[in-house]
């Protein structure tokens, strides 16, 4: 026989007992149903877990800092080799030679005064390379990120405004009333302070006898505010930021002939001609490159951390969970292969005499068998096709009443906790159509084996 009369056959077969085959084919959605729903939980955790990773940190990129021994912040060097592994340009060009790195942005940091209004706060501020604001996709609120390399401008986080004090008398009217202080970061004049040690001192005498004098206020331009309110946090909520050539400048003429806080020294105590980075980060051109990117950095003596250190194990964790929600679902599937092999069965039976007939007038064992297993297939496909539908209507449903809910202290952050991509539909209706097909695999081989004669005399 030719498929296409075989396929028209069993399709004609199949719903001549239609309640039966309703039933059965209602087993399959409700099994595919429950295993795609189950493992769509664990693909939308996993994916809403990546995404808080990615919200504290590039998954690719690798913290650089100095080794432990080294004397970044004023500690002496044990040798000339230690003097040597300080974060420099030189090291920078050195990161960008290994294999698997996409790119190497180093990173300045200072504090700084910030003063407005008869306000005031202290501040970490951060130079950075406007490529890697640019790489990271800096949350700017309003404003525009600083490549100026000759004029310094500050990037403020969007909390910074919180932590603004009455320079007379102190307190925050923030924390103490809950009021905002009248300070508008991007228009209004703000004045810095880089050397804080002689802000604190200033008017009174070192240890010479010599009267400290006050620190240079510099006015720095605001370049941008990032997004969000005084409550909302992300990685960029608390610092400044700005281009650190422009940083580099301003401290080198602040703190010239003398040691920039947070810079090494000498064995001697003096400061070095050039300016070391804080960090460097190194980003891996994939995930998987990271754990090997990371080892040859420490090879070289210095001290690195990756978010893909705890990733890995959280993901290994959220397989397992994956796992676990889909065995779950696939539980409701063998129930529904067990009603297609009854049904198929009880079809054998009801049509023994139709089988014989088809043996006597020559019609082939494997036709019979294929007529078969073409129907249990017919019936995993439409059950499999309804319960991937109704899979996409639980998922929207189970969405819309957990959104913005914590799950195994997973989401929160208004995103889908159930997921359900294309190539799990399509999975779904494939294993649906084989696990039917291998259910009326073995009526298949009973119908295969009967008599002829048998059959024909059967009632």
């Amino acid at each position: 026989m030719r498929p296409g009369d075989l396929m028209l056959m069993s399709l004609g077969s199949l719903f001549k007992r239609k309640v039966r085959t309703i039933l059965t084919i209602l087993g399959v959605v409700i099994g595919t149903t429950s295993i795609v729903v189950m493992i769509s939980l664990g693909v939308g955790m996993k994916a809403s877990m990546l995404s808080q990773m990615e919200s504290y940190g590039s998954l690719t990129a690798i913290q650089v800092q100095e080794g432990y021994n080294n004397n970044m912040g004023g500690a002496q060097p044990d040798s000339d080799k230690q003097e040597e592994q300080h974060l420099d340009d030189e090291l920078v060009e050195t990161l960008r030679m290994l294999p698997n790195v996409a790119s190497v942005d180093p990173q300045l940091q200072c504090n700084a005064i910030v003063k407005t209004k008869g306000y005031m706060t202290w501040a970490q501020v951060y130079g950075v390379t406007p490529e890697w604001m640019i790489k990271q996709k800096f949350p700017l609120g309003q404003g525009h990120i600083p490549e100026s390399k000759d004029q310094l401008e500050f990037v403020y986080g969007n909390t910074m405004i919180t932590d603004f004090s009455k320079e007379k008398g102190g307190g925050s009217p923030y924390w103490e009333t809950g009021e905002l202080p009248p300070i508008d970061l991007m228009n209004d004049a703000m004045f810095v302070v880089f050397d804080t040690d002689r802000y604190w001192n200033g008017g009174g005498t070192d240890e010479n006898g010599q009267i400290i004098p006050n620190p240079k206020k510099y006015v720095v331009k605001t370049a941008g505010v990032v997004e969000g309110g005084p409550d909302e946090w992300n990685q960029y909520s608390y610092g400044i930021y700005c281009n650190i050539d422009a940083l580099k400048t301003v401290l080198q003429k602040e703190f010239k002939g003398r040691t920039i806080p947070g810079q090494p020294t000498r064995k001697n105590g003096k400061p070095y001609k050039e300016m070391f980075y804080n960090m460097i980060i190194v980003s891996a051109d994939s995930m998987e490159h990271v754990a090997d990117l990371q080892k040859q950095i420490n090879e070289m003596g210095f001290q690195t951390y990756a978010s893909a250190e705890w990733i890995e194990s959280d993901m290994q964790m959220m397989n397992i969970v994956q796992a676990v929600l889909g065995g779950i679902g696939g539980v409701s599937l063998l129930v529904a292969a067990i009603g297609i092999t009854n049904t198929m069965m009880m079809s054998i039976y009801e049509r023994t005499k139709e089988i014989g007939i088809m043996k006597v007038i020559g019609c082939r064992i494997r036709d019979i068998q294929a007529l078969f297993l073409i129907e249990a297939g017919y019936i995993g496909l439409i059950g499999g096709t309804i319960g991937v539908g109704l899979s996409y209507i639980l998922s929207m449903v189970v969405n819309h009443l957990t959104q913005g809910a914590e799950i195994f202290g997973i989401g929160g952050g208004g995103g889908s906790i159930s997921v359900i991509p294309l190539w799990l539909s399509g999975v779904a209706v494939i294993f649906a159509i084989l696990i039917a097909m291998l259910a009326g695999f073995f009526p298949s081989l009973r119908a295969m084996k009967l008599s002829p004669l048998a059959a024909i005399r059967a009632e």
